[in-house]
């Protein structure tokens, strides 16, 4: 599964990440994947190895109270948004640069499977996609620069009203 296998490697202490390859990033995420379904041991792969084997980090993250799927949007294009500041622990697909920034919708997508979600082991959830546009004073204050923006796509449990 690719999004849990992303967050396999999201999972990789910074250091060791930082330090390794593209591909050594590869091997720890299916790895640390393998290890977790009980298809390999750390022990055996050490034993291979012959020595230290890392592996990612446990996964910490935290399933929402509400799986419900979503289809539906609630909102529509040029409707201002504020996207939920929470940090939780583990995946998000919300990038903290924008959690508790307005921003305005700027197109809405078919509902898509909520990556958090999935990253958490609680499966396939839909839920509406928009790509929220902000201006870079909102996200930088006044180290951002009149006139530029950023899009981010967001999924609607991200998103409040201003």
């Amino acid at each position: 599964n690719g999004v849990m296998f992303r967050h396999s490697i999201e999972r990789m202490d910074p250091v060791h990440y930082l330090s390794s390859s593209y591909w050594e990033h590869w091997l720890t995420g299916v790895t640390t994947l393998a290890v977790e379904a009980g298809a390999a041991s750390v022990d055996e792969l050490e034993r291979r190895a012959g020595g230290r084997f890392p592996l990612s980090r446990p996964d910490r993250g935290v399933l929402p109270d509400d799986l419900t799927p979503r289809t539906e949007p609630r909102h529509s294009v040029g409707d201002e948004v504020r996207v939920r500041e929470w940090h939780p622990p583990g995946h998000t697909r919300a990038p903290r640069y924008v959690q508790g920034r307005r921003g305005t919708v700027v197109r809405v997508d078919a509902a898509a499977n909520v990556a958090d979600i999935e990253a958490h082991g609680g499966g396939f959830v839909t839920d509406p996609l928009y790509s929220v546009r902000f201006t870079s004073r909102e996200l930088w204050g006044d180290g951002g620069a009149d006139g530029e923006v950023v899009h981010v796509d967001l999924y609607e449990r991200y998103l409040q009203d201003p």
